[in-house]
């Protein structure tokens, strides 16, 4: 029987010891505490391997998560700490980053962590991607993400993968960062205005990667995690300022002063606000295709933007954007 046979996939049992790369991260965050959750508080481990034992504060008092210092893009390493386990979440990604940047983390590591899976026994894998990629795509996020699935896809391994809209939650740094930037600016140049994304809560994806864990019909599909309502950037810039008190008129670039606003922040230090790269991934509608599986068939109802968001933006601006300065200038506290 092949992984992906029906037969084999109702023999599985529920994964009890999960590996979560990238799980001191925002989704891995949120999914940590749903696993833990899931699992009553007890039984069960949870490995979240990261190069820095730092990076993993935000997961290390969950009881059953089990930070480990590793770097999971050399193999051995990965091997280790893949040793028992029943079942990995991948999450690992960029957003910026130059071509080999992108072709290392969504394309050479999903191979790496298909050979390691493989070899190690891994009865389950989720990997999280992205709505839009296509090898053809016009961005370098996009085309390495279509890469990194079908790296895992030919190893044969009993997999699902989810492909989520931009994610939205406590934390993101979506909103977040234009309620920050209008905090800050008189107005907002805006490259992209019209791109369109259909948001997804964070807590709603957490919850898709444990039924798609739990559930071994997921196994051989791929499902699209989508909010309920479609927005242009233009119109979840405007949101975020007004929920956040800060609500600033806008100034739609067009394509070619949007390359330009985004070169331009490449060039500054630290991670930019933007590059060249996400304003091609823009011209992708960030939308559910609507023939592929989504939220409901795992479960799930999908959470409005407009019930979670403003919880959370209205008490966003100083601490928040202090951080994101800190960040940008890739100060350390």
């Amino acid at each position: 029987m092949t992984a992906t046979d029906p037969r084999a996939a109702d023999a599985l049992p529920r994964p009890r010891h999960i590996v979560v790369t990238g799980g001191t991260g925002f989704v891995g965050r949120a999914l940590c505490a749903r696993l833990v959750e899931r699992n009553g508080g007890g039984g069960g481990r949870i490995v979240v391997p990261t190069r820095r034992a730092r990076h993993a504060d935000g997961v290390r008092s969950l009881p059953t998560v089990e930070p480990v210092v590793a770097d999971v893009h050399d193999e051995r390493q990965l091997a280790r700490v893949l040793a028992g386990a029943d079942a990995v979440v991948h999450l690992v990604a960029i957003l910026h980053g130059s071509r080999a940047d992108f072709e290392r983390v969504h394309v050479a590591l999903p191979a790496t962590l298909a050979r390691a899976c493989a070899a190690a026994g891994v009865r389950r894998v989720v990997h999280v991607s992205a709505l839009g990629v296509a090898a053809d795509a016009p961005s370098n996020y996009l085309r390495s993400k279509a890469a990194g699935e079908a790296a895992l896809q030919a190893a044969g391994l009993p997999l699902t993968v989810l492909r989520p809209s931009v994610i939205f939650g406590a934390g993101d740094r979506f909103l977040n960062l234009f309620a920050q930037l209008q905090a800050a600016a008189p107005l907002i140049p805006l490259a992209g205005s019209d791109a369109r994304f259909q948001p997804v809560w964070v807590e709603d994806v957490a919850a898709a990667i444990v039924a798609a864990l739990d559930r071994p019909d997921s196994i051989g599909r791929t499902y699209e995690l989508a909010g309920p309502v479609v927005y242009t950037l233009s119109q979840l810039v405007r949101l975020a300022g007004r929920w956040s008190g800060h609500e600033r008129p806008q100034i739609p670039l067009p394509a070619f002063a949007g390359r330009l606003q985004a070169l331009a922040m490449e060039l500054l230090p630290g991670e930019p606000l933007m590059s060249r790269d996400n304003v091609d991934s823009m011209s992708v509608p960030n939308v559910a295709s609507g023939t592929l599986p989504g939220l409901a068939e795992l479960g799930i109802m999908a959470s409005a933007l407009e019930a979670v968001a403003p919880g959370y933006l209205s008490g966003s601006a100083t601490r928040a954007r202090l951080d994101r300065w800190r960040a940008l200038a890739r100060r350390e506290f």
